[in-house]
């Protein structure tokens, strides 16, 4: 038997509620009030951020007005299960197994707490089997996309002809805070969304093979990205080096994951990438010398759903594996640490 792991299937879910550019601007310019000259010269990120809709499971009027946290972990719970089961099953049915057939379950989230976790708790709704193997992951962040799809890889690996099931979701709408009039709860409003993904792993089946992953912490990087505990929930954490950060140290971190697999940049000739903001995308572009416009499948994925934390690379990668395959395909997501994780997917 085989202990290479493949990706039978991919599917991503979003929210009903759609939220364009302008409206958000308008909305944003209201919660602001306070600190009006501020938000007219950040005015420009809405534009520049690339993104002109995003999905949210909460309608648009609902971010003015007072909400605990309490009540927006609720709201987290139960359309975070929501947006799962469908991703799930509609991944299940690509792939032409049910539920029952599942071995392992992997599920990233970092927007909300759960405890029992998102898995435990959908295990009754999708009639999962009560042996089945759980692992969730929080903190995260956006490097959950590619470092759970890791995880799957790994404990697929470990047990050759298991199904493994990765479950992504992030609603980053929810751990908005009207109280906080910081910079970076301006620049949270211009870039984040909704939105849920799933993806079944395993050494049986065709498709793509997981054939390496690896990560990358940079050292005295805590500040750079992540989560402040605040009294009325999670306060938004990232440096506006980020972009920086990108094309002065991404390179070298990608050449020594590829090294340590005997390969280097040459030998990859297709991309998934996490697109965290317009300017990162240019950053990695520029980090890895592609042509300008290399990363479209980013830049669509941007200007439809936003950024969605963890969820946004799979969303990127269903895109791109419905066109042509490449032979070997680079995945690479940043997240909180400040950290990367890498996964190459090779061709059948």
């Amino acid at each position: 038997m085989s202990t290479q792991p493949r990706l039978l299937s991919i599917a991503t879910a979003v929210p009903p509620f759609v939220m364009r550019r302008e409206d958000v601007v308008e909305r944003a310019r209201r919660l602001f009030a306070q600190r009006a000259d501020c938000f007219d010269r950040m005015l420009p990120i809405y534009a520049n951020s690339g993104i002109e809709t995003r999905h949210s499971c909460v309608p648009p009027e609902w971010y003015e007005a007072p909400s605990g946290w309490a009540g927006r972990n609720r709201l987290y719970l139960d359309n975070a299960l929501t947006l799962l089961r469908t991703a799930a099953e509609s991944c299940l049915r690509r792939a032409g197994v049910g539920a029952d057939a599942v071995d392992c379950v992997v599920c990233v989230s970092t927007s909300g707490l759960a405890t029992p976790s998102l898995e435990a708790r959908l295990m009754e709704r999708m009639a999962l089997r009560p042996d089945v193997l759980r692992l969730p992951i929080f903190g995260l962040g956006c490097a959950g996309g590619a470092l759970g799809l890791a995880r799957a890889g790994a404990m697929a690996r470990a047990q050759p002809g298991s199904l493994v099931l990765l479950l992504v979701v992030e609603l980053c709408g929810l751990t908005f805070r009207p109280d906080d009039l910081s910079n970076a709860n301006m620049v949270a409003t211009a870039l984040f969304g909704d939105g849920a993904a799933a993806a079944l792993v395993s050494t049986e089946g065709t498709g793509p093979r997981l054939s390496a992953w690896g990560e990358h912490t940079w050292p005295g990087s805590l500040d750079v990205m992540g989560w402040r505990i605040e009294d009325d929930g999670f306060g938004v954490l990232f440096s506006r080096d980020i972009p920086a950060l990108v094309r002065e140290r991404f390179r070298a971190a990608t050449d020594a994951f590829l090294g340590r697999h005997g390969l280097e940049l040459a030998d990859i000739d297709g991309y998934s990438l996490h697109p965290g903001g317009a300017k990162v995308v240019s950053a990695l572009e520029k980090a890895l010398s592609l042509p300008t416009a290399t990363l479209e499948d980013e830049r669509e994925v941007l200007r439809r759903f936003g950024n969605m934390s963890a969820a946004t690379l799979l969303f990127v990668l269903e895109r791109g594996l419905a066109g042509a395959q490449p032979r070997r395909r680079l995945l690479a997501a940043l997240g909180p640490g400040f950290s990367v994780g890498f996964l190459l997917l090779e061709a059948p």
